[in-house]
Parts: structure tokens; sequence; C-alpha cells
């Protein structure tokens, strides 16, 4: 039995599936897949099946979640103790929406290192709403920036607000829409796939269907194909004003927009956190990261974010 094959029942047994397991971790479905059955083998125990609503946990999965979340929590603080004895820099994992990804995440952290001078050591990826506490819980991120999360007594996390916004729908700058928004065509970053993202719940809203929906690799092209007269696009309005203000794209009427929104911050409780953790947390509520995160000016790709951590642990 090992640190991998315990993260990975975890992780399956948390977000319900290998395939959200997989995403999670940064890893294929079949190196999941193999550390169950290596698990299930070496306790003589399914751990989990799968039923018509989902993975359900057998009894001894159930017994074995709390114990195994343990573990891979302990696994996570012994790593950082014997980093922080040989003098490598605190770790700071940051998991984000893609839209956040994209333009915020990148110079939010260049600004808060620098306060640091090389102590501190950053890496991000992209995550979806159901995944962050779970992430968090497990050390698998040191803070999740996005959507709140709801509670759950089993995980031992907060979600607090840190900065409001408002979600709007754009199209052509000279485009005149017709018909009803269930008949628009949609289009989206991956955050539109995400339910529980607010650009997933406007969808679910207007009842768009999934056949009026293309999804883009980022906002970015997403607004360009909308300028380009391609559809409408969900967008963060001010992170779309200067393309507001050259014309390139216009506001759509859409009933209930624009909707006012929050980004959350999920960590550790605060007694558990670490401490390059509690110093993020109070920077984002510095007039430098509101300035950031109302005007990032450039961003980067969420292609661009890799999360080392995950290759870390099942190396």
């Amino acid at each position: 039995m090992t640190l991998t094959q315990l993260n990975a029942f975890v992780l399956v047994a948390r977000l319900g599936s290998v395939t959200a397991a997989a995403s999670a971790l940064g890893v294929s479905e079949s190196a999941v897949s193999q550390a169950l059955s290596a698990l299930r083998l070496h306790l003589g125990d399914q751990l989990v099946s799968r039923g018509p609503t989902g993975m359900t946990l057998t009894p001894g999965g159930s017994r074995l979640l709390a114990t195994a979340s343990q573990i891979v929590v302990l696994g996570a603080e012994a790593h950082a103790a014997v980093r922080a004895a040989q003098g490598a820099p605190e770790q700071l994992r940051v998991v984000a929406t893609s839209t956040l990804a994209e333009f915020v995440i990148s110079p939010l952290m260049e600004a808060f290192t620098r306060r640091f001078a090389g102590e501190v050591e950053v890496s991000a990826g992209v995550a979806v709403t159901n995944e962050m506490a779970v992430l968090v819980a497990n050390r698998l991120a040191d803070i999740a920036i996005g959507q709140g999360v709801t509670p759950d007594p089993a995980l031992p996390v907060v979600s607090e607000p840190i900065f409001r916004y408002r979600l709007v729908v754009v199209t052509a700058g000279e485009s005149r829409l017709k018909g009803s928004a269930s008949q628009w065509r949609w289009l989206v970053d991956p955050a539109g796939t995400d339910p529980d993202s607010d650009t997933g719940r406007l969808l679910a809203a207007l009842h768009i269907p999934d056949s009026r929906i293309g999804v883009f690799p980022n906002q970015t092209a997403a607004w360009a194909a909308a300028a380009d007269g391609a559809g409408v696009a969900p967008a963060v309005e001010h992170l779309v004003a200067q393309q507001l203000r050259r014309g390139e794209l216009s506001l759509a009427e859409v009933p209930g927009t624009p909707v006012a929104c929050c980004w959350h911050a999920t960590l550790l409780e605060r007694q558990s956190r670490s401490t390059v953790a509690s110093a993020l947390r109070r920077f984002l509520t510095t007039p430098e990261a509101m300035h950031l995160m109302r005007a990032p000016a450039t961003g980067v790709p969420p292609s661009r974010f890799r999360p080392p951590v995950y290759v870390t642990i099942w190396s």
C-alpha cells in the first residue's frame, strides 16, 4: 500500500469518478485505475463500485476514507518538512478557474512573490469548482481562487469572498441579435463547461441546450469569435472593458444580466494553513491585489500553467 494508491482512492471517493481524479492529478485515467486496482488487491476489498448514480463506497471503503485522507495529508506535511530542512523555497500551489488563470493569476503571483525575494516557489493549475475544496483539503493545492464552494463537514476548508464583479454577455459590435437566447450560439471558455461556475449557472438559468454551446481554449478566443459575429460570449465585465471601449464587442441584452458575482479564496482552516498561504490570503486584501484583479493587463493562457505538485506526487 503506497501514498500514491491512497491518494488516488481519496480523490476518486471525493470527486466521484476516475476521470475527475485523473483530471485533478494531471495524470491519465489508466494511472489512477492501476493505483486503485493495486490498493483493492492489497486490501482485498473493492473499496468503490460504480452504480446508477455514480461511484459508491463499500463499507470497507467508507472506513478507509477518513484514515486515507489523514495519511495523504501527513505525507504532504512530511514532504514540506523535508524541503524546509533542506533550505528549499516554500511551495505555494494555486489552482483557479480557467478565466482567472488566463487573466489574473500570473500578475497576482508575480506581485506576491516579489515580496519574498526567491523564498517562495509558485506553481499554478486550472481546476473546476467541485475539485477545489478536495484539492486544498488533500494538500494538492494551498489555495483555490474562483467560485465559492459549498461547505462540507468532511473537508477542513473555508471559502472567503475576495472580489466582486459582474458577468455580462457580449456580441459583435454592430450585431443585431434575433430570436431568444436559447437560439443563439454561445461561445465559452472551459469554465463554461463547469456547471458550478458563474458562466455554467447562467447557461443553465437561460436553458441553453448543449447543441448551442461552443467551447474555446480560452476566454480571449471566445471573445474573438464573438467579435467576428459567430455568436455571443459570457464575459467578466471589467476584463472585457477594452474590447467594449474599442467597439469590437458590445453588450447583448440578455434576461437576468448583468449577474452580480464574486471570486472566492478557498483555503484550509486558519490553524492548518501554511505560512505562505496565510501570507497570500492577506495579500489578496491589499490595494495592489485589488488593482491587479480589476486591471490585470496581459494574462497567460491556461495552457501555460502546469501544476508540478501533481507530477511529484506520482513520480
